[in-house]
């Protein structure tokens, strides 16, 4: 089973009423490849800055994830700080620095362009469609999205949910997306978009 995994890789600073770090290694496509690699061999693709510690993705490769879509260009890296309170589940966000990442369109290497399962990381909806025409069609597809792309780049997301399998959000999120407070009536809004 081949997964290809293409999204942020960022570095993080995390505020909780449990702890906090700086300069965390995160973003989408290092979070899912990290999980995804339990189960298969991942390929992932993203774009990183010249001040990016490329030694913090160790224990990717030391998993079997394929780092060599990663890019490393001149620049700052991605960097995204946010304060999550004590259920965790919605954070508030206090500075994001695009750095390389304003300019990232995915290029996917051939090598990577016929996986089985395919995961779109949270990153413009536009940029989701565009790694979609440069793969063959795997058998899954899941995207994940966030309140920024809903309310700024809906068109081009409601184009994209007709060609995934698995939307991931959360509750917030979905009730954005389906404009319906009710959770239930909002899952069957979003299946009915193209989610399966």
């Amino acid at each position: 089973m081949s997964i290809l995994a293409v999204g942020s890789v960022a570095l993080d600073g995390v505020e909780t009423p449990f702890g906090s770090v700086k300069e965390a290694v995160g973003g989408s496509a290092v979070h899912f490849s990290s999980a995804a690699s339990l189960f298969g061999p991942v390929q992932m693709v993203g774009v990183v800055g010249d001040d990016y510690p490329m030694e913090k993705l160790t224990f990717l490769e030391n998993r079997g994830v394929d780092l060599s879509g990663v890019v490393q260009r001149p620049g700052k890296s991605f960097r995204w700080s946010g304060r999550y309170t004590h259920d965790l589940s919605s954070p508030e966000t206090l500075e994001t620095e695009l750095g390389v990442f304003a300019d990232f369109h995915p290029q996917i290497p051939p090598a990577f362009q016929s996986p089985e399962i395919l995961f779109l990381g949270n990153i413009d909806p536009r940029l989701q469609l565009e790694v979609l025409k440069q793969v063959d069609r795997p058998g899954v597809v899941a995207c994940d999205t966030m309140n920024y792309w809903i309310s700024g780049s809906r068109e081009p997301l409601m184009e994209l949910l007709s060609h995934v399998d698995i939307l991931m959000l959360n509750e917030g999120e979905i009730r954005q997306l389906a404009n319906e407070p009710n959770l239930v009536r909002a899952a069957r809004w979003a299946r009915k978009q193209g989610p399966s």
